[in-house]
């Protein structure tokens, strides 16, 4: 009987969690989401504002590539497209969402 009692004992206690145990979880768990956003989150929030404001300033003549890699010039700008030359008298329209990067300097033709 004495045995019974004694691993009856030893379940109780172990199921019984220590002292601030639960604070322990969620500091841990505040501490995973604070170091994701340093890590992940805001860069890309960074990376984001920068392609916008990149694209808000495009001007005629710049040299732009767009996400599918077409170089090109650009000719004309509208609200949401732009005409960009691709070739003598070759031009196409895009969307700006489509325009990555500005290859001026590195463009060489």
């Amino acid at each position: 009987m004495n045995l019974l009692a004694l691993a009856l004992l030893q379940t109780q206690a172990a199921g019984q969690q220590p002292a601030g145990g639960g604070w322990s979880m969620w500091v841990m768990l505040i501490l995973i989401i604070v170091v994701m956003w340093f890590f992940m989150i805001r860069p890309q929030r960074k990376q984001q504002k920068e392609l916008q404001k990149f694209r808000d300033g495009l001007q005629k003549g710049d040299k732009i590539v767009t996400i599918g890699g077409i170089y090109g010039t650009v000719a004309e700008i509208k609200d949401k497209t732009l005409l960009i030359e691709v070739d003598n008298d070759v031009k196409i329209r895009v969307d700006k969402n489509s325009v990555v990067k500005d290859f001026s300097d590195t463009v060489q033709q």
